[in-house]
């Protein structure tokens, strides 16, 4: 109970400190002369929002740079390097199998939830009302479930025990029940299955929210459209196809974009399923590795650098994208 408790205190002293924060100076500013008020007036609201972005994220990104370029030595002396931290991270066979698995994320992931996602969406949007709310909820719920809890479930899927002992894991409870052998679902034999069974978590994760926002588009297409459609004969598909998904397109390449920036830094999956093993380690558990575990700050460093140099382009194509979205 004392960590509710705290949290709960957290919580409440949070808010309270953040209202009085921001009426103490709006009270300040609206003291001074007209012009100077409504110059400085703007940066009372946006002022504490820059000072927290650049105290939780540009710093700690100068910093991220700065020690990629270095190494600490036995007494935690830290030395210029240049980029030897680079040099050995990409000389080293695991960290090419690791951007090797990240592609396979990226390639993957985005496309299969979109496709999943636009197929629930346009299906529950003609099940009816009733149906199409409890269909949706159930799709929805495992939005509400974290990734540690979400790779827990799932680990209790995959389980497997040796042949000839009580299966524990559904999947070969299933197996055997059927008269099949059991199958170590995520081991060394299986290779490149690993990580495919470890997308497979993501996907059920956010399908369902990626559902709700297609879903939304789609009924905002307007009728007029899809029975000019139906006029000129096109079967459901061709309506779908050249009718619905070109007006919704903006929509599901904002939510294709998101997915991917996703699972190019997923983390806990991994975490929690392998630990990175078994072929299954990402740039970002490798970070978690080196530092956490090895003690190796450039290594770790030089490897989130990789990871931003990545994910930078797909970010700032999206903020152009939403400014075309505004315009």
């Amino acid at each position: 109970m004392s960590d509710v408790f705290v949290a709960v205190e957290a919580v409440v002293l949070g808010i309270a400190f953040t209202m009085a924060l921001y009426w103490g100076m709006n009270a300040l500013i609206v003291r001074l002369p007209q012009k100077a008020s409504a110059a400085l007036q703007p940066w009372v609201f946006i002022g504490p929002v820059v000072l927290l972005i650049s105290l939780f994220l540009l710093y700690p990104s100068v910093q991220t740079l700065r020690l990629s370029f270095m190494d600490e030595d036995i007494a935690g002396n830290t030395t210029w390097v240049g980029l030897k931290n680079f040099k050995d991270i990409f000389a080293d066979e695991n960290f090419r199998q690791m951007l090797f698995n990240n592609l396979l994320w990226i390639v993957f992931v985005p496309i299969t939830v979109v496709a999943i996602a636009l197929a629930i969406a346009q299906f529950a949007n003609q099940v009816g009302p009733l149906r199409e709310k409890i269909f949706k909820s159930v799709i929805f719920m495992p939005m509400a479930i974290s990734f540690v809890s979400a790779s827990t479930i799932w680990r209790l899927l995959y389980a497997y025990n040796a042949e000839g002992s009580t299966q524990i894991g559904v999947f070969n409870a299933i197996a055997t029940k059927l008269g099949l052998d059991p199958q170590p679902w995520i081991s060394i034999e299986t290779g490149k299955l690993n990580t495919i069974l470890l997308m497979v978590i993501f996907v059920w994760l956010n399908v369902g929210y990626s559902m709700v926002l297609l879903s939304a588009a789609i009924k905002a297409v307007p009728e007029e459209t899809i029975e000019a459609g139906r006029v000129d004969g096109a079967n459901g598909v061709q309506i779908f196809f050249r009718v619905i998904l070109p007006q919704i397109w903006t929509t599901a390449l904002a939510v294709f974009i998101t997915t991917l920036i996703g699972a190019m830094k997923v983390f806990d999956i991994v975490l929690a399923m392998t630990g990175g093993n078994y072929g299954t380690n990402v740039l970002a558990q490798n970070f978690y590795l080196e530092y956490f575990i090895y003690g190796n700050t450039g290594r770790a460093m030089a490897t989130v650098v990789v990871l931003m140099l990545a994910i930078m382009p797909v970010m700032v194509y999206q903020v152009r994208h939403y400014r075309k979205l505004e315009a």
